[in-house]
């Protein structure tokens, strides 16, 4: 996507991966006593028979280096969707876009009294989401998507934690495959031919 950049693992990870060095001095610095009690809510059935194994991963890194203490528990999404904000400090939740442009990825989860509820509220972002749906230039769109990116970043009010994709295989002699994935990531079956 348009200014699609990774400042979370710039900030909070070394070479992209978990660094628990790094966490334990952030917890100090802020005065926070280890291990972190945390609990963490997952849908079992909304999200696909894999979210008890994926959450199972997260609990153990990060119970693995003695920095936290999880409670791990799942609830149907008839129930979970009506508790997730009201009743669960950390919880699962997925996305699937519905148009394939970078905005989709920012307004829902970062502007002002967002799809997620989660109070995150910053003015300069608020301004910058708005202003970056109505430029027109390329070069001047994609500076203002990394910057909210860096800016969402440094307040880490969501963390993402996995992130799937879609593939297609096909024998020799199909055409057409890469346009099997249209604008709304719907797979259209029709476009192939031999």
């Amino acid at each position: 996507f348009t200014g699609a950049i990774e400042p979370l693992k710039d900030m909070y990870s070394t070479d992209g991966k978990p660094d628990a060095a790094k966490a334990k001095k952030t917890l100090e610095d802020a005065g926070v006593k280890t291990p972190v009690k945390l609990a963490l809510q997952y849908n079992p059935d909304h999200y696909g028979p894999n979210s008890g194994d994926e959450y199972a991963l997260v609990e153990k890194q990060l119970e693995a280096d003695g920095l936290f203490e999880v409670d791990l528990k799942s609830t149907e999404w008839v129930t979970y969707q009506k508790q997730r904000v009201t009743d669960y400090p950390a919880y699962q939740l997925g996305w699937f876009p519905d148009y394939s442009d970078a905005d989709n990825y920012l307004s829902p989860f970062f502007a002002k009294d967002n799809f997620l509820s989660n109070n995150y509220d910053n003015p300069e972002v608020d301004k910058l989401i708005s202003d970056q749906r109505g430029m027109t230039d390329v070069a001047e769109r994609t500076k203002a998507i990394e910057e909210l990116q860096t800016m969402v970043a440094k307040d880490l009010s969501t963390l993402p934690l996995l992130q799937g994709a879609q593939v297609a295989v096909a024998g020799k002699g199909i055409k057409d495959v890469d346009k099997t994935l249209d604008a709304s990531f719907k797979f259209r079956l029709g476009v192939l031919s031999k």
